[in-house]
């Protein structure tokens, strides 16, 4: 990866190409997150939607294991959201060149830990789904509030749900039939660009799922291998060019 084009992807200075492009890749990372931990554990992990209706049905029926599950892994989503806040904050505060980069290593240590723990504890029942489940939770509240800050909310790369509506409203917009012309109310015209955005979040993030289930189905827990190496490759140069500054700080008389 050219070393300037991965400073404007993760680094502090930010361009819509840069929030599009990252988004895009990371969308296919989470994807392929979400369908491999599917294969391992049963749940989808990015889904909090679904976890939230599970521990509503879960306390009908009297499951409240299940509930404490469920709970788990929404804390555990909000927690990785939490912490890529408080390391992008604290990376703008000091200045530092990869302020989005730190989460991102971050996801790829975890990622790494995903597959050691796949591998250690599958065979431990009781034990392996919550963990691996509050695991992966962080790590998609994580990776989500990574391209949420960057873009100012304006891309997810997760929530296929709201990409989707989005899609549907764009959509509705663009075959709006403006049949009268008014000067005092502005014609309905569709977003195509962002349309266009949309559509690749939900495209990358369905191909990342079929790379997933594929990759899991075919080499199991190593498949967090060249998940992980895609994110350190995203973050690598900012991280370096940080760690040269603190170097030089040291050194400085």
């Amino acid at each position: 990866m050219p070393i300037n084009y991965s400073r404007r992807l993760t680094g502090r200075n930010r361009s819509a190409k840069s929030n599009r492009h990252l988004g895009i890749t990371l969308a296919f990372v989470a994807g392929a997150t979400n369908a491999g931990a599917f294969l391992a554990v049963q749940q989808y992990t990015s889904h909090m939607t679904g976890i939230v209706s599970s521990m509503a049905d879960n306390v009908a029926l009297g499951r409240f294991d299940l509930v404490l599950a469920g709970l788990a892994g929404l804390f555990s989503f909000i927690a990785g959201a939490a912490c890529t806040a408080i390391m992008i904050n604290f990376s703008r505060r000091q200045r530092l060149h990869g302020v989005y980069a730190m989460p991102l290593l971050l996801e790829a240590v975890l990622l790494l830990c995903f597959g050691l723990l796949g591998v250690r504890l599958s065979a431990i029942e009781g034990l392996f789904v919550p963990i691996t489940i509050m695991l992966l939770c962080f790590i998609m509240g994580l990776q989500n509030a990574v391209i949420t800050k960057m873009s100012n909310s304006v891309i997810r790369t997760t929530h296929v749900t709201g990409m989707v509506t989005d899609i549907g409203i764009e959509l509705g917009k663009l075959v709006y039939w403006n049949r009268h012309k008014q000067d005092a109310i502005p014609p309905v015209r569709a977003d195509r660009g962002r349309l266009v955005l949309l559509s690749l979040l939900t495209l990358s993030f369905f191909a990342g799922g079929l790379f997933g289930a594929f990759g899991f189905k075919h080499l199991g827990y190593s498949l967090t291998v060249p998940l992980a190496l895609v994110l350190v490759l995203l973050a690598s140069i900012p991280a370096l060019d940080d760690l040269r500054l603190f170097t030089r700080r040291l050194l400085r008389p």
